[in-house]
């Protein structure tokens, strides 16, 4: 499945603000933690809990929150189906970005080691 540019307008106006209560939920409904998940994010973005905090407070976008994170050079193994869409073949570099963390939230809340969620070599 390939992205529309419709798709990828309404991903990027996306809020993670309204986005993360529903990945704490997730996590925490399979028993993990918003620790873990602040890891999770941490990793991914660079955000520690402090600047995360004032991101959902100013209600970023997508497209903001990606634009001043600092992508892990490891994103890029990061693979597989998220959503009905293979990250790989994303062609969008903040669909795929957001992508990612959808992957990471979902191996989380799927069990996974936290040493395999964030690519130790």
């Amino acid at each position: 499945m390939t992205t529309t540019p419709e798709h990828n307008e309404r991903v990027a106006k996306l809020t993670f603000a309204s986005v993360y209560p529903h990945y704490i939920k997730k996590v925490e409904s399979k028993g993990r933690t918003k620790e873990e998940l602040h890891q999770v994010i941490e990793w991914l973005t660079g955000f520690d809990d402090k600047r995360m905090q004032e991101l959902i407070d100013e209600k970023v976008t997508f497209e903001a929150f990606f634009e001043k994170a600092t992508l892990n050079p490891n994103a890029n193994l990061i693979t597989g189906v998220i959503c009905g869409y293979r990250i790989e073949e994303i062609e969008n570099s903040l669909t795929k970005q957001v992508r990612y963390l959808d992957k990471l939230v979902d191996e989380l809340a799927k069990g996974r080691k936290m040493e395999k969620i964030l690519r130790v070599t």
